[in-house]
């Protein structure tokens, strides 16, 4: 097995931000979609960067869909205007 090296570390802040968006959806009760979609960007954005390098085709598949979904979310609260959403029953 070989050492971390710069892309893997680049994967795990992805990882984290991934991690940390879904923690903040969980916890919040109104979250506001410009922080979770955009840590969700970021963190398919910087998983992106490290699958690149070290290549899992189905990751980095699954990559780009998140990215799709977190560009969407950015556009609908950008058309909508919404800092914060009500939670779905």
């Amino acid at each position: 097995m070989s050492g971390l090296d710069i892309y893997s570390l680049i994967g795990f802040l992805g990882t984290a931000c991934i991690i940390a968006a879904y923690a903040y959806l969980t916890l919040k009760d109104a979250p506001n979609p410009f922080v979770l979609h955009g840590t969700n960007l970021a963190g398919a954005g910087l998983l992106t960067i490290s699958l690149l390098v070290h290549t899992n085709w189905p990751s980095l598949v699954l990559e780009g869909f998140w990215a799709a979904i977190a560009l969407f979310g950015l556009w609908k609260a950008v058309r909508t205007g919404r800092k914060g959403q009500e939670r779905e029953a």
